[in-house]
């Protein structure tokens, strides 16, 4: 099991920080066309657009890579992915960067917790993709898209707390953070959490 949690993790490197780059390359131009304070003040409301679209593609691929190793157990399968993908894109779009944006000392952090704060949009959206995981088991490009949506979903975040200036310096951490924000939780929550629930040998899959 850990090499398999090595392997997918390495394999996940390139294109997340692919990712991270193009997310910092948006906010550079943002900052050096002065509309950071107009997009700052949109920020929410496309967080609270690509946080539930996260979910769903999160509780897709866990509850499709779950039910695929696993030959049915339906209501498990429902389970793992609700609970894997609330908890792992929450992690990842929230608590992640809150705590970089706590670190650098962002003027407007929030922890905006999705499946609490807008409970009636989220977790509606974490039973679509568990319905869409269970419907189809193809995993490969759901996964990449989960990737690139996370790290647009953390930037978003990022982008409420930094108010209507930022400092060029902080460019460098807010890229670690959006890079450690998404590398680890996406891999958690669409390989490592559904197979800690499977048994026997079980090969990864990339993508």
């Amino acid at each position: 099991m850990l090499q398999r949690i090595v392997a997918e993790l390495r394999h996940h490197i390139p294109f997340t920080i692919l990712g991270a780059v193009i997310s910092i390359v948006a906010v550079v131009i943002i900052v050096a066309t002065g509309a950071l304070p107009s997009v700052s003040g949109v920020s929410e409301t496309v967080f609270y657009v690509l946080h539930p679209l996260h979910v769903v593609l999160s509780a897709g691929v866990t509850t499709a890579m779950y039910r695929k190793y696993t030959r049915g157990r339906l209501l498990p399968a429902i389970l793992v992915g609700y609970l894997g993908s609330i908890g792992v894109a929450t992690l990842s779009d929230s608590v992640v960067p809150f705590i970089g944006e706590t670190l650098l000392n962002l003027p407007q952090v929030e922890a905006h917790i999705g499946f609490i704060e807008e409970w009636q949009i989220v977790n509606p959206a974490a039973l679509l993709g568990v319905a869409i995981g269970l419907w189809n088991s193809h995993t490969l490009f759901p996964h990449a898209g989960h990737v690139f949506l996370s790290t647009w979903a953390s930037l978003f975040h990022i982008i409420m707390a930094l108010g209507e200036t930022v400092e060029w310096i902080q460019f460098l951490p807010i890229f670690v953070f959006l890079f450690l924000a998404v590398w680890l939780p996406c891999c958690l929550s669409d390989i490592v959490f559904p197979l800690l629930f499977t048994k026997g040998n079980i090969p990864i899959e990339e993508g």
